[in-house]
């Protein structure tokens, strides 16, 4: 029997119930001494089942603090453990091939200079980290139970992260000079495979474990960020954990270019890996697309190959077929200076595209096959936005190397051409390696030379007639102005200040890849 039975057999006509008792008809019933016993029971049960559901509650409350204390503890241990890691991939680089590379330059097999600018200054991140940092994160680890706190440690040691600025900012340099060098030096190439061919390499290039500095600001800043989410807003360790996310985020702002271009370079080397030609190493090249396509021959046969996509060429690609070494033989190289790409039809074939260009002095056409229709509208994309960006920074590049008129020529300040806008002397094209590294701006023109074509100085009005070193072709054209207006012949050869005659001073525009626009 429910309570509704109770009640319903408790109430009769006009609210009364046997014995003379009144019912108030709003449901607040008085019972038998039976019923009542019934009813006492079924409250006690409820009562009961109340109380179950508050300890649930109370329960649950308790896992989600234990919950959120288990995620803080999981971030922090997460940041020792990588910490741990990266002060290995440290002592690796720094006492491991940094130390061999500088003792076999201590004999004279290759310059010193040529280490030291490799490593820049990984002995002193080494240290800071091997000494400092990872000490303390072992520490307030281990005392974890007692004071689980992150963010004082981190923003103590956040301020000394700016050091990774020289690393960052010398790391193009570093890779040059690395590829350089192991082409050009058995030593230097020995040793660098020597400790590659080691366990503790795990397999991986020099240049691999190079990128690792470059990587640890941002794996810093991520794993605080995410340490700040969970951590709640009252907590004691909440203002030092946002100081200290601060402080590395201004730091990391440095090196987000780097890190751009560090994970080209690491597609860059995987590629390098797969096909084994030099020419993808070089440091203008920038990774587009990949993918494999199939290629149009003669009698409508189709065969596979596979296409690298790079800022100034095309590689197309045959697979080879073998258990070790590499994975594609290049079979063509198109430049992508006069590169066309257009839609084409074939009745036998759908999905397909025309790639046309020059193989070194030789016009070659490719025809492709796409796999679906989306596939073939964004290889042609890819193509076109690749042709679009190399016109757009040649025109760039011509714009600033029109010709400087005399006039002008040491009486107004140049505009510079950036260091890494060239790879090559502007005036006699020599390339700048690890022997011909000094790059000197003429301070009339403001191009790029080597040190052989900025050999002069001269004085110029613009810098208050100091001397200045400028390059031949401007040395030789100042040179004779001011011969002619010391023999007066500024007027009375009827060449006033405001007629001289324009001898050029040319900028050569360089080859197609060797602009090194990035």
């Amino acid at each position: 029997m429910n309570c509704l039975d109770l009640m319903w057999d408790a109430v009769l006509v006009n609210g009364h119930v046997g014995g003379g008792r009144k019912v108030d008809t709003g449901l607040n019933v008085e019972l038998s001494p039976s019923h009542r016993a019934a009813t006492g029971t079924e409250e006690a049960m409820l009562q009961e089942s109340s109380t179950d559901e508050k300890k649930m509650e109370r329960g649950s409350e308790v896992r989600v603090q234990d919950s959120t204390e288990q995620k803080l503890y999981k971030i922090a241990n997460e940041l020792l453990l990588t910490e741990r890691a990266y002060v290995a991939r440290l002592h690796l680089l720094d006492q491991v091939f940094c130390a061999r590379l500088t003792e076999e330059a201590g004999k004279g097999l290759f310059p010193v200079d040529v280490v030291r600018t490799i490593f820049s200054n990984i002995s002193s991140i080494h240290t800071f980290h091997c000494q400092f940092l990872l000490p303390d994160l072992e520490t307030h680890m281990g005392q974890w139970s007692v004071s689980p706190r992150l963010g004082d440690v981190m923003q103590q040691h956040a301020p000394f992260l700016r050091m990774y600025a020289e690393y960052v900012m010398s790391f193009d340099q570093a890779m040059e000079l690395l590829r350089i060098w192991t082409e050009r030096s058995a030593p230097f190439r020995n040793v660098i495979q020597d400790i590659q061919s080691q366990e503790v390499c795990g397999s991986l290039t020099l240049q691999h474990h190079m990128l690792e500095p470059v990587q640890r600001l941002p794996r810093y800043e991520m794993l605080l960020r995410d340490y700040l989410k969970r951590l709640p807003n009252d907590d004691s360790d909440h203002s030092h954990a946002e100081k200290s996310l601060q402080d590395i985020s201004m730091a990391a702002t440095h090196s987000n270019s780097a890190i751009r271009q560090s994970e080209n370079l690491k597609k860059v080397l995987e590629i390098y890996e797969m096909l084994g030609e030099e020419d993808v190493m070089n440091p203008s090249n920038e990774f587009i697309r990949e993918g494999r396509i199939l290629m149009l021959a003669a009698r409508n046969s189709a065969m596979e190959r596979h296409l690298f996509l790079f800022n100034n060429m095309l590689l197309c690609c045959a697979p080879r077929f073998s258990l070790a070494g590499h994975r594609f033989t290049v079979r063509a190289r198109i430049d992508v200076e006069g590169m066309t790409v257009q839609r084409t039809t074939n009745e036998h074939h759908s999905h397909t595209f025309q790639v046309s260009g020059k193989e070194r002095t030789l016009e070659r056409t490719l025809d492709l096959q796409a796999s679906s229709e989306q596939d073939k509208e964004d290889w042609i994309k890819a193509f076109q936005d690749t042709i679009d960006v190399f016109l757009q920074k040649n025109e760039t590049f011509v714009s600033a190397s029109k010709e400087v008129e005399m006039e002008e020529l040491g009486r107004r300040a140049p505009r510079w051409i950036r260091d890494n806008e060239v790879t090559m002397c502007m005036k006699c094209s020599e390339p700048f390696n690890a022997l011909t590294r000094w790059r000197h701006h003429c301070r009339a023109c403001g191009c790029v030379v080597c040190w052989r074509c900025s050999d002069n100085k001269v004085t110029l009005e613009y810098d208050g007639n100091k001397v200045n070193k400028v390059c031949l072709d401007c040395h030789a054209a100042l040179t004779l102005r001011a011969n002619r207006e010391e023999r007066g012949e500024g007027m009375e050869g009827g060449h006033s200040r405001g007629s001289t005659p324009h001898l050029p001073i040319s900028i050569p525009t360089l080859s197609p890849g060797c602009e090194g626009l990035v």
